[in-house]
């Protein structure tokens, strides 16, 4: 990266930072209904180094898995959403510059392998490696649960994507051997050990592309809004199963988004507990449910995501899959007895492609030594 920074930068870099992008294992769309969420951090990384100005000019390079070198630039104070990468770089200068935080233009070059639109958070991994190089740069006076915040404000304020703080979370704490277990209404969070020497995940990328600031993903969050003001709750997270029964005041769209909410919830804490005991077949049987109400309530999956999860499901090394992400495309994760996730993803792979003729990526594992 140094020696492209140079050739493109004609200097050498002085700041980096980086941050993974993430899986979740269960408990979606309940950040923006303040409730409870498991993410786990995946391999694949985005990178940026920096070097700073001496005037207000910012000069971007960017360079993504399989994509040619994208540049761009804008000035300080000029910041503008034109629905492209650069975005989320003016959406963090933006804001910092509304937070008279001390910082000025400077050259950037981000690379990274977290595939855009795949549900693996490649937008919140960009925004947390951003904000940890401008901190290093500008020795500016925020710490990481800050960073995960003013990530989400970027992307709820400036890029327009309605966007719990689950993704900035996982990216700015997460990392790979363990689960956080994170309370989005009180900020608390928890780090859960994985019990990787009983189990294997594997995480498959349909290659269906999704982006939260367009389309479902913001109805879905004002539907959530508009069912909790008829139950009379602040959010979605104030009723638990106990209340299921209040949802049938609500007309049926309602009814069924709160319905997986709730339920949902209570997944996620039940799955807590699984992973505490290595309760694996558990923990299975709580992804399979969680993809069961994200397809038939709140209907946010897609026929080729369904086609992975069955038959990821339909192995009998398999625990559980789930579609993972906002949905509408993305990608799976699930679990499996170990020395098995191989065999299994070579074979989802191959059943994708002979049956719906669409290549899908595997992320994790990675690809076996030959």
């Amino acid at each position: 990266m140094t020696t492209l920074f140079q050739e493109l930068f004609a200097r050498p870099p002085e700041s980096y930072g980086e941050a993974p992008g993430r899986v979740n294992i269960i408990g979606e769309h309940t950040d923006y209904n303040g409730g409870f969420v498991l993410p786990t951090a995946i391999p694949q990384r985005t990178h940026i180094i920096l070097a700073p100005r001496s005037d207000a000019n910012v000069r971007l390079a960017s360079k993504d898995l399989g994509t040619s070198i994208q540049t761009c630039e804008y000035v300080l104070g000029q910041e503008e959403a034109k629905h492209r990468w650069s975005d989320y770089i003016e959406g963090a200068t933006w804001l910092l510059q509304q937070k008279s935080m001390p910082i000025q233009g400077f050259d950037a070059l981000i690379v990274s392998d977290v595939p855009l639109g795949a549900g693996l958070s490649s937008s919140a991994a960009l925004l947390v490696a951003l904000f940890r190089g401008l901190r290093r740069l500008y020795q500016l006076p925020i710490d990481d649960v800050q960073i995960a915040l003013m990530s989400q404000t970027v992307e709820n304020e400036f890029v327009g994507a309605r966007v719990g703080i689950m993704d900035q979370m996982a990216a700015s704490l997460a990392d790979a051997g363990t689960a956080l277990f994170l309370d989005t209404r009180s900020m608390n969070f928890e780090r859960i050990p994985l019990p990787l020497s009983k189990m294997e995940m594997f995480i498959i990328n349909s290659g269906i592309k999704h982006s939260h600031a367009h389309g479902g993903y913001n109805t879905r969050r004002t539907e959530c809004e508009s069912a909790a003001q008829l139950l009379g709750i602040k959010q979605l997270r104030d009723f638990s199963e106990m209340d299921l029964p209040q949802l049938e005041q609500l007309p049926e769209v309602l009814r069924k988004r709160a319905r997986h909410v709730i339920t949902e919830n209570a997944r996620v804490q039940r799955a807590v507990h699984a992973l505490l005991a290595s309760d694996l077949e558990y923990l299975g049987q709580l992804m399979i449910q969680s993809h069961a109400s994200m397809r038939d309530d709140y209907e946010v999956s897609v026929s080729e995501i369904d086609f992975l999860v069955q038959v990821a499901c339909a192995d009998p090394a398999v625990y559980g899959a789930r579609l993972t992400g906002g949905g509408f495309g993305g990608s799976i994760v699930g679990f499996c007895r170990t020395g098995e996730a191989h065999r299994i993803v070579n074979d989802i792979k191959h059943q994708y492609q002979e049956k719906l003729g669409r290549e899908a990526t595997v992320m994790v594992p990675a690809p076996a030594a030959n």
